[in-house]
């Protein structure tokens, strides 16, 4: 936004200084118009990261041994990825929808091999790849069929999972909507 800024009121402030009404002085500002519109178009991946560091705040980080890609949507903003995150121990890891952090389109390497995840699954996390600098964003894919596990949560992991915001239907977040 500084720069923004800075190309839209350095040609303004020239031009009334110097009496100068050069065609050159527009151009700065047809440079700001462009730098203000590729920022608003990724604001919505900083909206991930500051959605990432609530969680990351609120949850420690644990170590899944196995993370499996079940398939993979194209949206404006990001490829979201259907993923099982699964726990030794535990019987039916739910689906989930995880997004990439930074909006990158590719599936991790090594995410096969488990993955550092903060959060309580039925509500979302964030998932966190060794060996890599991949950050992805995780919801139910079925925000439903998960409703059973939430309501069966103490106040403890209900009041939690509220102060991370996670506690909102996968549906409404900009971030997973097929097409968005």
């Amino acid at each position: 936004m500084l720069i923004t800024a800075l190309l839209v009121a350095v040609p303004s402030v020239f031009s009334r200084m110097t009496g100068n009404t050069s065609f050159l002085l527009v151009l700065p500002l047809v440079a700001g118009v462009f730098v203000l519109i590729f920022t608003m178009y990724r604001v919505v991946h900083g909206l991930r990261v500051i959605q990432c560091a609530r969680v990351l705040r609120e949850y420690p980080l644990e170590f899944h041994p196995r993370v499996v890609k079940k398939g993979e949507r194209w949206t404006r903003y990001g490829d979201v990825f259907e993923v099982r995150v699964t726990t030794r121990g535990q019987h039916g890891a739910p689906l989930m929808l995880a997004v990439p952090a930074a909006g990158r389109r590719r599936w991790p390497e090594g995410a096969e091999e488990g993955a550092w995840v903060a959060g309580d699954l039925p509500f979302g996390g964030v998932m966190v790849l060794p060996g890599s600098n991949a950050m992805l964003f995780l919801k139910p894919a079925d925000w439903d069929k998960t409703a059973r596990k939430r309501d069966e949560a103490d106040a403890e992991r209900r009041a939690r999972a509220q102060r991370a915001r996670l506690m909102d239907r996968t549906k409404r977040a900009v971030m997973m909507r097929p097409g968005a």
